[in-house]
């Protein structure tokens, strides 16, 4: 998948490629295929990728299965797209990148329906009383900010659905251009991802080990143990190939989910709309028990320094914190979350210590979020990325 390729390299500068869902050789974006008058049978809005599938049929009438990859739950349904636009039995002609692999799966660029709405890959949409649809050239739903800035308890009111600014590729049809803020859309006309796109779009991959030097994270060297791990990393090696959450850092802003926060008297219940991982931080403690049951998770700590939120989290269960980058159990994370009353920015700041793993302290901020544009959802979660279809179904 280009997009996670571009994604993860954006948001980590040190992963290797094999960390993209189903890594740089899946499918060609260098080549298009078209299937004209498709039936549609079926789609899938699941997290980390949905597909569309539909059947066509030659001109022996030999009717043939595919599927077609798409975006991400979350960031299909903020853009616009939901599952009623996609009737079963409605023909459709749609435009790929084929799989290299797989001749019956396919990466979704262009689908054009029989009213003749038409929606690219990573186009903003909005009904339109027609049935169709309508392109919008950035959000297509301005943020409500009319909220208060704080609890009657004082402190600052961060409950609420939250989710970083889209990106997306200058090129609608995702095959080039490089990533865009939604906001700074309007201002790159579609001719200039066109154009890139035809020029060999933007670098994908990754930056590891190499003329930068040794492998790092967060501003710090990662172990002898660490780098070895690291260039070991298979895309087996992939949590999101199992449905779980790489990290509470890597997942907060990634692929830009609608996180939940809700504010109790004792407790500051955090959801991440990725893999839907559920945080409890418990306020009213000061130390975290000694018994502690690893998970995912963690367990997590809280106190209200001013206006910053700061959240204490051990407990882990061994994992990948970040692209090849593994963790133990012995994974430390300290996060800050601030709040700008004028713009209602949430913005984190993180540190993370794991001896086995860092030579140091690793640090980051992320890019901040804001009220969300659409609601938390549980999205289901279905991997497919290592199915061969064309083995998977009878072809009739």
């Amino acid at each position: 998948m280009l997009r996670s390729i571009l994604l993860c390299a954006a948001a980590i500068m040190i992963t290797a490629p094999a960390f993209a869902h189903h890594g740089p050789g899946t499918f060609d974006t260098s080549k298009t295929v078209s299937f004209a008058a498709a039936k549609l049978t079926k789609v899938e809005l699941l997290n980390p990728h949905g597909w569309l599938y539909f059947e066509t049929t030659d001109l022996d009438g030999k009717v043939m299965k595919h599927r077609c990859e798409m975006r991400s739950a979350h960031v299909l349904r903020r853009s616009g797209w939901s599952p009623e636009l996609f009737k079963s039995g409605e023909k459709v002609d749609i435009t790929a990148s084929p799989d290299r692999a797989d001749v019956a799966s396919c990466y979704l660029q262009t689908i054009v329906f029989a009213n003749g709405s038409r929606m690219d890959r990573y186009g903003q949409y909005v009904k339109e009383t027609s049935g169709g649809v309508k392109e919008v050239r950035g959000p297509i739903k301005q943020t409500n900010l009319n909220r208060p800035a704080r609890r009657p308890s004082g402190e600052p009111n961060i409950t609420g659905d939250w989710a970083p600014e889209q990106t997306v590729m200058a090129n609608p049809r995702g095959i080039g251009g490089g990533m865009v803020r939604l906001s700074a859309l309007p201002e790159q006309p579609p001719e200039v991802g066109q154009r890139q796109a035809r020029a060999g779009g933007a670098a994908a991959g990754a930056r590891g080990r190499g003329a930068a030097g040794p492998r790092t994270y967060g501003g710090t060297e990662v172990t002898e143990r660490g780098d070895k791990e690291a260039a070991a990393f298979t895309r087996q090696d992939n949590p999101r190939f199992r449905c779980e959450t790489t990290s509470i850092i890597f997942d907060w802003t990634f692929d830009g989910p609608v996180n939940r926060i809700t504010q109790n008297r004792d407790t500051i219940v955090i959801e991440y709309g990725q893999m839907n991982l559920k945080r409890t931080v418990y306020m009213n403690m000061k130390q975290h028990p000694s018994n502690v049951k690893l998970t995912r998770a963690g367990h997590s700590t809280g106190r209200w320094e001013g206006d910053t939120l700061v959240i204490d989290t051990v407990g882990f269960l061994p994992g990948v914190l970040s692209g090849a980058i593994r963790h133990s159990d012995q994974l430390h994370v300290v996060e800050r979350f601030t709040l700008d009353p004028k713009t209602f920015q949430l913005v984190r700041e993180w540190e993370v210590e794991d001896p086995l793993y860092l030579k140091g302290k690793a640090t980051g901020r992320d890019a901040p979020v804001m009220p969300a544009d659409a609601p938390y959802a549980e999205d289901k979660c279905k991997e497919q990325g290592f199915i061969d279809y064309s083995k998977q179904t009878s072809q009739k």
